[in-house]
């Protein structure tokens, strides 16, 4: 019985994801406990429920996107696994955030980080697309396959399907898989199993190949920006 059920865990499209094996070689991130390991700014970042909890309120909004930054190295070849919820906490309905990945600390003094992210709103546009932090702008959206040539135009070269189908597989207001794997210049994000993008970057004077990971709280419109963002179950494999 316990072979069959194993065999059953294992069918699918990212079958590794789905086996109790799978978790060899995984490093977790957080100790469920408090930000150990992690730098941000107090007023926004805490642990509520066994989560990492990032929120903005009208007495602590974010004056610009703003990072909770992993302190414990800057991987270039990794697969990191979490799951996230976010809800907007405003009139509009608005709240945005990401993981950032083979990314740069480029203002300490407010944990401002730019390159890539694994993106992720509470709207329908942008969740599972690969955007660059205040460099490219969005590289791949939903469903995309891309290639980034040397010269930085984009080729759309496949498709993983539908942005809207992709979609009707993500949770809004729960909690999500998310799954990134960089491995050279190749990047894939996942979510709940589903490839989200698939990404070759071959424009080497802007490609990143590591870099830190952090957390993001999206400093939104004016007046309208709170939000709650969370993370749980984070950890990685940095591969050789």
């Amino acid at each position: 019985m316990r072979k069959r059920l194993a065999s059953i865990c294992c069918l699918g499209l990212l079958a590794p994801l789905l086996c109790a094996g799978a978790e060899e070689g995984f490093t977790s991130m957080f100790n469920g406990k408090d930000l150990t390991g992690w730098d941000g700014s107090p007023d926004l970042w805490s642990v509520r429920d066994g989560a990492i909890t990032g929120q903005t309120t009208k007495e602590h909004p974010a004056r610009e996107n703003t990072f909770l930054i992993w302190t414990n190295g800057q991987p270039g070849d990794f697969e990191m696994r979490c799951a996230f919820r976010i809800e907007p906490n405003n009139s509009v309905g608005f709240a945005n955030s990401g993981i950032q990945y083979r990314s740069k600390v480029v203002k300490p003094s407010y944990w401002v980080v730019a390159g890539y992210q694994a993106d992720m709103e509470a709207g329908p546009n942008y969740t599972g697309g690969l955007y660059e932090e205040k460099r490219r702008g969005i590289l791949a959206s939903r469903g995309q396959k891309v290639l980034i040539h040397a010269d930085g135009t984009k080729e759309v070269t496949g498709s993983l399907g539908s942005a809207a189908d992709l979609e009707n597989d993500i949770h809004k207001g729960g909690w999500n898989d998310y799954v990134i794997i960089a491995k050279g210049n190749h990047l894939q994000q996942f979510i709940h199993g589903h490839a989200m993008i698939d990404v070759v970057d071959e424009q080497k004077e802007k490609a990143a190949t590591e870099g830190v990971i952090a957390l993001q709280l999206h400093a939104g419109q004016q007046g309208k920006c709170e939000m709650t963002v969370q993370f749980k179950d984070l950890r990685i494999k940095i591969r050789p």
